[in-house]
């Protein structure tokens, strides 16, 4: 074989990193640093003010008491409603078995009139609520509670 039949070889290339990605990048000014963590931290501030007023001023929250077994196809579950006065609220509740399968479901409705002569001025509401189940449980909760009409 002679020189004439191989094939032409170019070069090697320089494989250095910095031919291949690049020089090294600037770090950032002291001033940037300062200005990235400020933003950042009046995110956070306005993160935490918006998600506190926003709850405090939306509509309904509940929360467990209680829960009884009646019987093989009955529970009781207790709990609380706050809402504002004047306000109608349905709420779902649940009863589970013990592999937390529901085992019991019922959408109950707060009228505007319930609890008017509360301390609170009627924003909380005590309820309780005969579920029946399908076969025993071990557990009642609500699952959820909302203004009717509002879209959930």
């Amino acid at each position: 074989m002679t020189t004439q039949d191989q094939p032409a070889v170019s070069p090697p290339a320089d494989t250095s990193l910095a031919n291949r990605y690049g020089g090294q990048k600037r770090p950032l000014s002291r001033a940037a640093k300062r200005g990235i963590v400020l933003a950042a931290l009046a995110a956070g501030v306005g993160f935490l003010a918006w998600s506190s007023t926003s709850s405090a001023t939306g509509g309904v929250s509940f929360k467990d008491i209680g829960f009884s077994t009646v019987d093989a196809t009955q529970a009781e579950i207790d709990f609380q409603v706050v809402r504002d006065p004047g306000t109608a609220v349905k709420c779902a509740v649940k009863a589970l078995d013990s592999k937390f399968a529901v085992v019991g479901w019922k959408v109950v409705d707060i009228p505007v009139g319930a609890a008017d002569k509360t301390a609170d001025g009627g924003r909380t509401v005590a309820q309780r609520v005969a579920v029946r189940t399908e076969s025993p449980s071990v557990s009642g909760v609500v699952d959820s509670c909302w203004v009717p009409g509002s879209g959930k």
